[in-house]
């Protein structure tokens, strides 16, 4: 048996191939062609390293699509923007008796609509409440009306409740209050047995001023603001009755479960009638500051802010709804003034010149402390807590004194109010946060003082009385619609320009930071 050749690797069998060996650094190898004349790559510096990742992320970001539009928002991304972004969840962990909870929720709501919160603030609040006590996989749905939750937990039985307002009142105070309990909720310091109890306490406590102080505050405002718009001290004396007996009048027929639009038809026709009566007899020269007086107060000043808000912020039920309730009560006043002018026409009373102009009756300090004090009257009639009756007072003062600049540049009478809305409605919810409060609390009792009242009562008697003028009748209440619109989105946009001035003041952020 011979012998097998031993295996060798082809390499080990042609050492005339065999690789040449590594020359020293800087030099070319043994049996290659010299690349001296080729550029060296020098190695990068720290700083062009830098750049160079920089400008690949940005090559990333525009090359890279967005996140997909389809994809759910959650809902807690609402709160963004609003006096409770970031809700501290409380220790104790998801809430194990949702329905409780859900209960408390609805309680709540209703609550904010029945004392005249937005839909954009309920439905926040509902949010921020119901992250905070634990509860996720939560749905909202507001309207006019109604408040409705969905709680949907994956694999479990799903809660559906709905909650129907009926009734409204003026309570800022109690708004106010539970204002400051969502916010004590959202920042951790307040559990739901605690919660339930003071949201029951806010409700169940008396409203700031009696009856009787509230009554006044209608003549006393209606007397003060006479003087604002140029009427002499009669004028105002009786404008201060008229407003009482109106106040009165309104009461009476609550009792009796009268409409609330046959109400401020009833109340609009006397203090016309009173005003062209006075009129007759010489008590009063000037009948139509005394009607502005008088119906001011009448109009949904608080109503029209909240639909505009609630348009705006992507409500369109409860904006319509809330605009078909403003639009009756403004339909109301004009109905009241009409019948008042037709009566008067047919028991023979002088025509009234509408066209009359009214100089100041006083000095500027003098029509600046008759708006502060008018302020504080409709804070009163609103029932403003006391401690925040002096600031929206300040916030009312500036938005008129904005409006008297910008009538002195000659921006004229339709921006000229809108301006000072948008500066009160500004003002209106930095102090308001800093007080505990929201703006809607602040900025209304504020911006009343700017809405056209004597353009709707001259253009009212144009159409009813001038035939021959009723085209300038309607042209002047579309002005008066055009003033009190810019108004009520001035407020708004006010609003929206505070905000990012009013995120350390939001849901105790600066108190959570340090927490952290």
């Amino acid at each position: 048996m011979t012998d097998r050749p031993e295996q060798t690797h082809p390499e080990q069998a042609r050492p005339e191939q065999a690789r040449p060996e590594q020359a020293p650094a800087g030099q070319p190898r043994s049996g290659r062609p010299p690349t001296d004349g080729l550029p060296r790559t020098e190695p990068l510096s720290p700083s062009q390293v830098r750049q160079n990742a920089a400008a690949k992320k940005m090559l990333r970001r525009l090359v890279q699509g967005e996140s997909p539009p389809t994809a759910p928002l959650s809902i807690v991304d609402r709160l963004a923007g609003s006096p409770y972004a970031n809700p501290m969840i409380q220790v104790g962990g998801v809430d194990t008796s949702a329905r409780k909870t859900l209960d408390f929720v609805l309680h709540l709501a209703e609550t904010m609509f029945r004392y005249g919160a937005g839909a954009l603030e309920v439905e926040t609040s509902i949010i921020a409440v119901t992250a905070a006590l634990g509860l996720k996989n939560i749905e909202v749905d507001i309207t006019n009306q109604s408040v409705g939750i969905n709680y949907a937990p994956k694999d479990q039985t799903p809660i559906s409740l709905l909650r129907v307002v009926r009734s409204w009142t003026n309570n800022y105070a109690g708004l106010a209050k539970v204002h400051q309990l969502v916010t004590d909720i959202v920042a951790g310091g307040v559990g739901r047995d605690e919660a339930i109890r003071r949201l029951d306490e806010a409700i169940t406590s008396p409203k700031p001023f009696p009856r009787w102080m509230v009554t006044v505050a209608f003549g006393v405002f209606a007397a003060v603001f006479v003087g604002v718009l140029g009427g002499g001290p009669v004028s105002s004396a009786v404008a201060f009755a008229a407003n009482i007996g109106i106040s009165l009048l309104a009461r009476q027929l609550g009792r009796w479960r009268v409409p609330d639009f046959f109400i401020t038809a009833s109340c609009s026709f006397v203090v016309t009638l009173l005003a062209l009566v006075l009129w007759q007899f010489g008590l009063t020269n000037s009948p139509a500051i005394v009607v502005v007086g008088g119906i001011l107060l009448l109009l949904p000043t608080g109503r029209l802010v909240s639909s505009v808000q609630d348009a705006i912020n992507g409500f369109p039920v409860t904006a319509a709804g809330r605009f078909l309730s403003t639009l009756l009560t403004f339909g109301a006043i004009v109905a009241g003034i009409a019948v008042a002018f037709v009566v008067g026409e047919l028991t023979g009373m002088q025509r009234i010149d509408v066209t009359q102009t009214y100089p100041p009756a006083y000095d500027l300090w003098v029509l600046v402390l008759f708006v502060a004090v008018a302020v504080v009257a409709i804070g009163v009639t609103e029932q403003t807590a006391w401690k925040l009756l002096l600031p929206t007072a300040a916030v009312g003062v500036a938005g008129y004194l904005v409006l008297l600049g910008s009538g002195s540049l000659g921006i004229g009478d339709r921006f000229s109010p809108a301006i000072a809305a948008v500066v009160i409605g500004l003002l209106g919810r930095v102090v308001a946060l800093r007080m505990g409060a929201p703006q809607l609390v602040v900025a209304v009792p504020a911006a009343l003082i700017l809405l056209p009242g004597l353009t709707i009562f001259r253009s009212m008697y144009v159409l009813t009385i001038e035939e021959a003028e009723i085209l300038l009748g309607a042209g002047g209440m579309l002005n008066a619609g055009a003033i009190v619109l810019g108004t009520a989105g001035g407020i708004v946009l006010g609003d929206t320009l505070a905000r990012p001035l009013t995120r350390s003041l939001a849901s105790n952020e600066r108190r959570r930071a340090r927490r952290r």
